[in-house]
């Protein structure tokens, strides 16, 4: 009985993370340490910080990860599912009604004029992201030459394919570099498959189902569920991706996404609070709009079960050998090659994206202005971003 008292306190705190967690991974991660840890002593900080490293090392939503994972160290599979639910919710729904409206402006041919100041702050808020990323991970030459190249290669070939093979070329290239990494005691891996086996099936099943029937809802799981599968390093990486597949070759997806309608879902998405992610349903809607209300909520909801699940399940099988895993060091010197190749994609998305926009100084203001306002003032992203909507609307 006190277990249980002591689950619903701890998902009632997880909805009140939902509704207040603004700012991406590391500030979520501030939100973890105040309510997790200080208030409620669900686990240490040292525990916390470990279980964040764990996610961060693996694709797919970190934040998410680390909560999903402390669930899991409080209750198991069960509480932690419901805690993946009740915090990728809020954000999901807010992220659905938003498709929707543009979706009905659309239709009604009403202008989204509304948006124009911050489709460039998502730029400016991308150009940022990759600016963070790379002053965090390019720590070296080799990383530096990584970024470069990853950027260089992700602009110029335009195909979802490129980026796994990116990432894997990078992984592998400083995974050779193992020697700079301290040696540590290994321990031997007994490895509990079953989640992993879980994650791969899944894959699998969706590819070969969405190949046979074509049916769009099932496309759009599995299009998620595969990028959440790749992406390492946050909201921001899946950008890249999701902007090649809904925007520029959208093939196999009947009504592919605006560059304006992307970008102003992107820097709605900065401005809610939970994960990033959520953005995902977004894009859902909107790739349904031919398919009424109820296809577009169908969409929504696909597009989230499949970008949110993979890490998930991921977490849940490496959680059980991450102690010993880490101890390889080819293991850890491959994520060097891995983040710097992300902060490529992320700097090259930037190019991309503002590209469609006029070439005027309008835009140019907002990108620049939103870039330094992130980089030298502590304003958060939501307000500079509802800001511009404000602007918007007014002007």
């Amino acid at each position: 009985m006190i277990q249980r008292v002591r689950y619903i306190i701890f998902l009632r705190d997880v909805i009140l993370l939902a509704f207040t967690s603004f700012g991406g991974p590391q500030a979520h991660l501030a939100h973890f340490q105040e309510v997790l840890v200080k208030r409620r002593k669900y686990l240490s900080e040292e525990e916390l910080i470990e279980l964040n490293s764990l996610c961060q090392v693996l694709p797919g939503p970190t934040s998410t990860q680390t909560l999903s994972a402390v669930g899991y160290r409080l209750g198991g599979p069960n509480l932690a599912y419901l805690t993946l639910l009740l915090w990728m919710l809020p954000s999901v729904i807010i992220m659905t009604i938003a498709g929707l409206l543009i979706s009905n402006f659309q239709e009604k041919q009403i202008s989204l004029a509304f948006t124009r100041f911050i489709q460039p702050m998502a730029v400016g808020l991308i150009s940022y992201a990759a600016y963070s990323i790379s002053l965090k991970t390019v720590k070296s030459t080799i990383g530096l030459v990584l970024m470069v190249i990853a950027a260089v290669a992700s602009y110029f070939i335009k195909t979802p394919f490129v980026f796994p093979i990116i990432l894997t070329i990078a992984g592998v290239v400083t995974a050779f570099d193992y020697k700079a990494h301290p040696k540590e005691e290994k321990k031997k891996i007994n490895v509990p498959w079953s989640n992993f086996f879980l994650w791969a099936g899944v894959l699998i099943f969706a590819a070969i189902l969405g190949g046979i029937t074509k049916f769009l809802p099932v496309l759009l799981f599995e299009n998620f569920y595969r990028n959440g599968s790749l992406i390492f390093g946050g909201g921001q990486v899946l950008t890249p991706m999701l902007f090649t597949e809904f925007v520029q070759y959208p093939k196999p997806f009947h009504h592919p996404l605006s560059p304006q309608e992307f970008l102003s879902g992107y820097a709605l998405a900065q401005s809610v609070p939970g994960p990033v992610f959520s953005f995902s349903a977004y894009i859902g809607v909107l790739s349904m709009r031919d398919f009424g209300i109820g296809g577009e909520i169908l969409g929504a909801i696909m597009s989230a079960a499949g970008i949110f699940l993979p890490g998930t399940f991921l977490v849940f099988f490496m959680i059980k050998i991450w102690d010993s895993l880490k101890k390889f060091r080819p293991i850890r010197a491959s994520l060097v090659g891995v983040n710097a190749a992300n902060a490529g994609l992320v700097a090259a998305a930037a190019v991309i994206l503002f590209q469609p926009l006029d070439n005027n100084i309008l835009n140019y203001t907002f990108t620049i202005g939103t870039f330094c306002l992130l980089a030298f003032t502590k304003l958060p992203s939501w307000s500079i971003i509802i800001t511009g909507l404000l602007l918007g609307f007014i002007l």
